[in-house]
């Protein structure tokens, strides 16, 4: 399969692992000796309109990548996730 980076930035991230989609894909890591595709990064959600920066992003191995299709990836990679009880309490 040939795909073009504009191509894979279209495309939006699901892990198959927990159902998760992570957002579209931002960056593509690339190992410029070896000329092979090393990860694909995910930014994370906008805060306040932008103003205030972006969330965590995710850095995918590209070992983790299970299928590409037309418009999603799949992955399967378990992410930490922060504690629901911590994030209310910043909130408040």
């Amino acid at each position: 399969m040939q795909c073009r980076f504009r191509d894979l930035r279209r495309k939006e991230v699901i892990n198959i692992h927990d159902g998760c989609r992570l957002g579209l894909v931002g960056d593509v890591d690339i190992q410029i000796p070896e000329g092979q595709t090393a990860a694909i990064v995910v930014y994370g959600p906008a805060r306040f309109f932008g103003l205030f920066g972006r969330g965590e992003e995710f850095y995918i191995p590209w070992d983790c990548i299970q299928r590409i299709g037309d418009d999603i990836i799949l992955i399967d990679k378990h992410f930490q996730r922060r504690d629901p009880n911590l994030e209310r309490k910043r909130r408040r």
